[in-house]
């Protein structure tokens, strides 16, 4: 693991730029999610209606903490016996943060990967990511940096590297209930 390619990763994403980047089973696009113009170009690369939200990437439950609201141990546990590996939880999304990031809903897609690469970039960022498949709506999610740059213009920056292996993207749980939305 190259930490050149990862600082050139923060570099881009320090600068609003829209990176991909490989995750447990798919290639992310990723953001700084405080960046409403990197939102912005995120859904425009894809093709995606806001309205829909988006999941937050992060190596630590500590670096998603500013975006949801106050948990119960027994959410906590469900989240920690899963974390990190590949599942994505909907947690009540804290009222200061930005309608970009969650879209019509009152709850926030949250993750803390098991992919060490993408770990390392989150710790380097200093904070948790935009993570959305890096494809058109419509199409497969990419796999490889190839696929990546054939489906996607307008990236700024690749952060080349292999996936971990999951036939599928991130499996979407509801915190309250536990049920199974992806």
């Amino acid at each position: 693991m190259s930490s050149w390619k990862i600082r050139q990763a923060v570099k881009a994403l320090n600068n609003g730029g829209v990176i991909a980047y490989p995750t447990e089973a798919v290639y992310g696009l990723g953001c700084d999610p405080w960046n409403e113009h990197a939102i912005q170009k995120i859904l425009a690369i894809k093709q995606r209606p806001w309205q829909k939200g988006l999941i937050l990437i992060a190596a630590d439950f500590n670096q998603l903490q500013h975006f949801i609201q106050p948990i119960s141990a027994q959410i906590l546990q469900r989240l920690e016996s899963s974390w990190p590996g590949s599942t994505t939880w909907l947690l009540p999304a804290n009222n200061t943060i930005p309608i970009y990031l969650t879209g019509q809903h009152g709850t926030i897609a949250v993750r803390v990967t098991a992919h060490q690469q993408t770990a390392e970039l989150c710790r380097a960022f200093g904070g948790a990511i935009v993570s959305t498949s890096a494809n058109l709506a419509g199409m497969k999610p990419a796999k490889t940096v190839h696929q990546t740059y054939w489906q996607l213009a307008d990236i700024d920056y690749v952060l080349s590297g292999l996936c971990s292996g999951d036939n599928n993207p991130s499996e979407i749980r509801h915190a309250q209930t536990g049920e199974i939305i992806r």
